[in-house]
């Protein structure tokens, strides 16, 4: 257990423009084309790096009317990497529960353009295991939501129950260091910046 808040500073740095209202998610062994096949019903350009992918979002939620989310992925390993510039899916149980069939599911959201304030969960093959606000990570639900109550402290969260030691960082750089902490994959800057995504799209919820 070694990634803190801290190793992803970068994140709200490099990337404001997403750090604003995003979803990240993360599947194990379920290959993009699959996932997009569960979630979107319909196929959309590929786009290169973060700048262009918030961009296209912006220009794609215009267009639709909020009726529709972007949807973009790419492969890390064993995983896919789901990002959603203003979207929710991967946090909205009626959507990642019955998607996570068969596989893990980690995904938060966070958004400082409205009042929905951000999530975390975690589920595996359609059972939730630990959902938590990301501001009140001391009231967790799920099936097993105190299997890593010291990896939620020692990642950056703060909770009534006890401080944590890094509470001066946004609560999406310790969301971050969690969902490393469950999957074992770490994000970089480079990353972000230099992959292609395969794009899809699906009905907002």
């Amino acid at each position: 257990m070694t990634a803190t808040a801290a190793d992803y500073v970068w994140f709200n740095e490099r990337f404001p423009e997403l750090a604003r209202a995003y979803c990240i998610t993360l599947v194990h062994e379920l290959p993009p084309a699959e996932l997009l096949r569960r979630l979107a019903d319909r196929g959309e350009p590929a786009l290169t790096g973060i700048p262009e992918l918030v961009d296209a979002a912006n220009e794609f939620r215009d267009r639709q009317q909020d009726r529709r989310t972007l949807i973009a992925l790419t492969t890390i390993g064993s995983w896919t990497l789901m990002i959603e510039p203003n979207g929710y899916l991967g946090v909205t149980e009626e959507v990642a529960l019955p998607t996570s069939k068969g596989t893990r599911w980690v995904s938060h959201y966070d958004n400082h353009d409205g009042n929905t304030g951000g999530t975390f969960l975690w589920a595996q093959d359609t059972n939730q295991r630990l959902h938590f606000e990301l501001d009140d990570p001391g009231h967790r639900t799920g099936s097993t939501p105190d299997d890593f109550l010291d990896a939620i402290r020692h990642t950056g969260f703060e909770s009534p129950e006890e401080p944590a030691p890094t509470d001066d960082y946004p609560a999406a750089s310790a969301a971050l260091a969690l969902a490393e902490h469950l999957t074992q994959v770490r994000l970089t800057p480079e990353l972000l910046q230099n992959t292609t995504f395969s794009c899809g799209s699906s009905e907002a919820w």
